[in-house]
């Protein structure tokens, strides 16, 4: 039985690397780094940075928003999950593109107008949206309710929430009024930048493991450490509520 096993493993372990890359590198992540960088925290060198200039530093913000999205793991995951079933680039660039408006209304708007909502809770919201989108492509809502929630809908309001999450930490470190408007918009621009680098190796990394049989056969398993990762992110978030 033993043997039988570990046979099965190796022939699964070579055409899953791709994912068990993705997911892994994410779990490690998540179980390497302290609590308060659960919180949605920008790096503290970021903010010593952010808090002490003033006037319009336009590539030096597009550096920080590429950087907060390729390092921000909750916003991977779910990225990962939106693509997940998704084959063709026009529904690629539509989810992600929906994404992209509602991430980036939220932050502009949320640290333009003083919009602020604490980071634990809005951080939870961000891990649920992860749980979220690994039931819906597990198939879960249909089975127990009967009937498909609009994912369009859903990609868009969670990046609401997403947004949310930055906002709440840049109101935080009390960025300069002074070229503000200019430095959120290229802040932006890095943000985008850094999901599209982001996308491109998760893109990558899933055409290579989609051309395996054992996509479909471990596609659940792949789902369900997905939505695991999602608990642990609420969990940390909800901890860190209240203790803090």
């Amino acid at each position: 039985m033993l043997s039988s096993l570990l046979s099965r493993c190796s022939h699964w372990l070579p055409a899953n690397r791709s994912v068990l890359a993705i997911i892994g590198l994410l779990g490690l992540l998540l179980v390497s780094i302290s609590p308060e960088a659960l919180a949605h925290a920008v790096a503290q060198g970021d903010k010593g940075y952010i808090q002490e200039i003033t006037g319009i530093h336009l590539l030096s913000f597009m550096y920080l928003g590429a950087k907060h999205m390729v390092t921000g793991y909750d916003h991977l995951l779910f990225l990962l999950g939106v693509i997940f079933f998704l084959y063709r680039m026009q529904h690629i660039a539509l989810y992600v593109s929906l994404f992209a408006v509602g991430h980036s209304s939220t932050m502009l708007l949320g640290v333009y107008f003083d919009i602020g909502i604490n980071s634990y809770l809005i951080d939870a919201i961000i891990g649920l949206s992860v749980v979220y989108k690994a039931l819906d492509n597990l198939g879960a809502y249909q089975r127990w309710f009967g009937f498909q929630p609009d994912t369009r809908a859903a990609t868009l309001i969670f990046g609401l929430f997403h947004g949310f999450g930055l906002s709440t930490k840049i109101i935080e470190y009390d960025i300069s009024p002074d070229g503000l408007l200019p430095n959120l918009l290229a802040f932006n621009v890095g943000v985008e930048i850094g999901q599209l680098l982001a996308l491109s190796a998760i893109l990558i990394l899933m055409g290579y493991w989609r051309r395996h049989a054992s996509f479909w056969r471990h596609a659940y398993t792949a789902n369900v450490s997905m939505m695991s990762a999602g608990f642990i992110l609420i969990g940390y978030q909800l901890t860190g509520f209240f203790v803090a």
